[in-house]
């Protein structure tokens, strides 16, 4: 398995196609289009099975590329000059019997040829003559543009008087410095110039590509008219096709540049998570829009309510009935038991009356989530950052109504933890009875006196009547029960506070994390394993 920078070519080209997709819609557009094609049309090049290696010779009208092609050859296959061929399609010639059909159907060149007595050492090569990619008809150069992204190898055939031109080094040369290993420049023609003047040409020509960053292209000099270093070049071509690499250095360079590219793309900032301070003031933010401080005092106000009604002193306690129960009145309270596995269910959750204005909820609640996708954001490019604000958006619209059936559904504790006031109610009810006998007693007694009876036996202690202890016992005894009965439901009231605050704070927190937090999250890990696959491709 061919192998680049230590990792299967196959498991590079499956991170980059992962890589790609994860960045569609958020890096640009134009460059995951070319990583797809490029991971395409790497799968398909890599599918052929045998070993053809396919070079290309490219260059300028009058660079004697097509002679070149020939020598090469051994054969006149090409025409040169004014006798080629007026078609915009490249020929190929393959050399040896394998057949290279449906790798040239692949690659959409009609014409080709099977090189005879082809040497062995050559064997697997396919060499393409390309059109002129200077030619005044757009086709050709449409046609050499296309070519270059599929062939294993790049020959360039210059000639001594346009071997610095500004159309080849501009268009093709420069933009294909990421296959410099993969590309070789030959100075054809050669037998028109002395030695010294080779010479010269060559060295302007290697500090030429030097500077354009293509200091490992190689430089050879030939002539196709002489056959000076056609040798040299079919012993280049020799090694390339023995050692079978070319394709998968190919696509491998192409595969690192286009991850460089991608990872250029995702920025210079690898996304983390929303961080623990942030959720936490999403969910105080939250849980301020939603109302639950209002909730919390009104637990706080209802348990003080129903602990007075229950356990003050029963002559007095039924006047805190009079007031308003403030659960009752944001029509909140324990869900009946029947209810409670329905308590999620939205159909059958009521609103809440909770005052705090439909506008202005909605702002303090996208101010809320702005702020989180914001800070989440920070330091990634612009497309990331805008797919993390559309992400803490997805719920926004239901975001109102969640939090109010989370305030809604939520136990705040109200039908438990109250059971020593049963206690001091029967308390304070056994009082009211002594009282209560006491009075009867003293109208019986008044009674009688009044029709001038006798009066019903009695027992005094301390010298006052027991019916008159009844009376200032139960009296007093309630008053002070109920006295310190109101200390106990206040510090009930307030730990039911601080429960409610909890749980309300909880149930806040589950509608933040699953409307807001994991859809941040989820792209902010989108970007991640977007690093890593590109990562894993270069």
């Amino acid at each position: 398995m061919a192998r680049t920078k230590g990792r299967a070519l196959p498991e590079r080209i499956v991170a980059l196609r992962e890589a790609g997709a994860l960045s569609r819609g958020r890096s640009d557009d134009a460059l995951v289009d070319e990583v797809e094609a490029l991971v395409a049309r790497a799968d398909e090049r890599l599918a052929f099975s045998g070993g053809h290696t396919v070079v290309a010779l490219a260059g300028a009208t009058g660079s004697g590329k097509s002679s070149l092609f020939n020598a090469i050859a051994g054969v006149k296959l090409a025409e040169p000059g004014v006798k080629r061929p007026t078609t915009s399609k490249a020929m190929a010639g393959t050399f040896g019997p394998e057949p290279s059909s449906s790798l040239l159907d692949w690659m959409d060149v009609p014409r080709r040829h099977v090189v005879p007595n082809a040497p062995a050492d050559l064997e697997g090569l396919v060499l393409v003559d390309l059109p002129d990619h200077d030619s005044t008809a757009s086709a050709h150069r449409i046609e050499v543009d296309r070519l270059v992204e599929l062939v294993d190898m790049l020959i360039w055939v210059v000639d001594p008087q346009k071997y610095a031109d500004a159309a080849l080094h501009d268009r093709y040369l420069k933009p294909l410095a990421r296959q410099a290993a993969n590309t070789v420049v030959v100075l054809n023609q050669a037998d028109r110039l002395t030695p010294v003047q080779l010479e010269e040409c060559l060295a302007d020509l290697r500090r030429l590509l030097g500077a354009e960053g293509l200091g490992d292209v190689q430089v050879r000099a030939a002539s196709a008219v002489t056959g000076q270093g056609v040798a040299d070049i079919k012993s280049m071509l020799a090694k390339v096709v023995k050692g079978k690499t070319a394709s998968a250095a190919r696509f491998g360079s192409d595969v690192g540049e286009a991850a460089a590219r991608l990872d250029e793309s995702l920025g210079q900032t690898t996304a983390g998570e929303v961080t623990a301070g942030s959720a936490k003031q999403l969910v105080k933010s939250l849980s301020a829009a939603a109302g639950v401080g209002v909730v919390t005092e009104a637990v706080v106000g209802a348990t003080r309510r129903r602990g007075s009604v229950i356990t003050g002193w029963p002559a007095l306690s039924w006047l805190a009935s009079l007031r308003p129960d403030p659960l009752r009145r944001l029509r909140l309270g324990a869900l009946p038991k029947a209810d409670k596995k329905h308590e999620l269910e939205p159909a059958r959750v009521q609103r809440t009356n909770i005052p705090r204005g439909e506008g202005a909820l909605k702002a303090r609640v996208d101010s809320a989530v702005r702020v989180v996708s914001d800070e989440a954001s920070q330091g990634l490019p612009h497309g990331w950052a805008q797919a993390v604000r559309v992400a803490s958006q997805q719920g926004a619209a239901a975001l109102p109504d969640d939090l109010d059936r989370a305030v809604a559904t939520a136990d705040l504790g109200m039908d438990s933890g109250f059971g020593y006031w049963r206690v001091i109610q029967a308390v304070q009810w056994v009082l009211m009875t002594a009282v209560i006998l006491g009075l009867g007693w003293l109208l019986v007694d008044f009674v009688l006196a009044y029709f001038q009876l006798p009066p019903l036996p009695t027992r005094r202690w301390r010298d006052v009547p027991v019916q008159t202890w009844l009376i200032i016992g139960g009296v007093g005894s309630g008053l002070v029960l109920g006295l310190v009965s109101r200390l106990l439901v206040e510090i009930t009231a307030r730990s039911k506070g601080r429960r409610a605050l909890g749980v309300l704070q909880r149930a806040v927190g589950r509608v933040a994390d699953a409307q807001v937090l994991a859809p941040v999250n989820a792209e902010l890990g989108r970007h991640r394993n977007a690093r890593q696959k590109v990562l894993l491709a270069k």
